[in-house]
């Protein structure tokens, strides 16, 4: 069994254009995206058009729940603020209420049960938290801490942008065996109890943050769990594209005006395939008082302080090349 797993588009449709071009060289069996699917590249419409013409599993993440969660008078008052999520609103003002009524009914994680495969379980971040992504450098006894009650050992999830492929384990230490027969574990009768989980994350199709611009997926293949924990394979795909119509659409679909900060920020994440916003939050906390600057104000600061829109000029398709 061979399985496609792909995350994170965020309306970017030439980076799923290319993923789904690749795929019909590799033949999956099935194809499963995990989440994000929406908002940060201004086609998101042409995003859903697209995987509502396909037969692919998809699951929701934390951006349809931002979409759905404004729609429906669920976001909180602070959201209606046009500088801080104008972004959201121009994501609101484009996507259709049939769009809607498609995200509002995706399930937010999936256990699959193929025949003669182990089982998977697939979330956009961990269970009861689409917000938490891990990544190749998260200790394991955090990633342990949120996903030891996961009966199926493989693990996939997404929302870091970050490919991942690793191996977690949890030992116990206990002196009594299953039983709690002490003179049985003395006896050498018993061992401590290993679980191991195999946690794989696809990467980012549309907007990849571990410094590849190339859009991301990732292949699963079934094999023996005696080989692999949990009986599923990795393979990390990269494949380049041409960004210069995703990056332009910016500027043509008046996302860039409506969204300001965020969506310049969303647009320099598609440059540099660097985690920019979160870049720009932990600078405003630590060298801004609180609630003394507009959140435009806190954004040109952090530009004349750290000279970071000249990097990402340097980078640009549009501007170089």
């Amino acid at each position: 069994m061979k399985l496609a797993i792909l995350a994170d588009i965020h309306g970017n449709i030439f980076a799923l254009q290319a993923v789904a071009k690749k795929l019909e060289q590799l033949q999956p069996d099935a194809v499963i995206v995990v989440g994000d699917i929406v908002n940060a590249v201004p086609f998101s419409s042409q995003v859903v058009d697209f995987l509502q013409n396909t037969n692919w599993i998809i699951i929701r993440g934390n951006h349809e729940f931002y979409y759905l969660d404004y729609i429906a008078g669920r976001a909180p008052e602070s959201w209606n603020d046009p500088e801080r999520w104008g972004q959201l609103h121009w994501l609101v003002e484009h996507l259709s209420p049939e769009h809607g009524r498609y995200l509002a009914a995706l399930p937010d994680d999936l256990t699959l049960y193929y025949p003669e495969t182990e089982p998977v379980h697939i979330t956009h971040g961990i269970p009861g938290n689409n917000r938490r992504g891990f990544s190749c450098r998260t200790p394991a006894e955090d990633i342990l801490a949120a996903i030891h009650e996961v009966p199926q050992k493989t693990f996939i999830n997404a929302h870091s942008h970050l490919q991942v492929d690793r191996i977690v384990e949890k030992r116990d230490e206990s002196p009594l065996n299953a039983s709690g027969d002490p003179v049985a574990f003395l006896e050498g009768k018993d061992t401590p109890t290993v679980s191991r989980w195999h946690v794989i994350n696809p990467g980012s199709v549309g907007l990849p943050q571990n410094g590849d611009p190339r859009t991301q997926f990732a292949i699963i293949e079934s094999i023996s769990p005696d080989l692999v924990p949990g009986g599923w394979r990795v393979s990390h795909y990269r494949v380049p594209y041409d960004r210069r119509p995703a990056l332009a659409g910016y500027l043509e679909s008046g996302m860039k005006e409506k969204g300001g900060v965020i969506s310049e920020l969303f647009y320099w994440e598609l440059v540099t395939a660097e985690r920019e916003i979160p870049y720009f939050f932990v600078w405003k906390r630590a060298n801004l008082p609180p609630d003394t600057y507009s959140f435009a104000e806190a954004f040109a600061a952090y530009k004349a302080a750290t000279n970071r829109d000249a990097y990402v000029r340097a980078r640009d398709p549009l501007r170089v090349g």
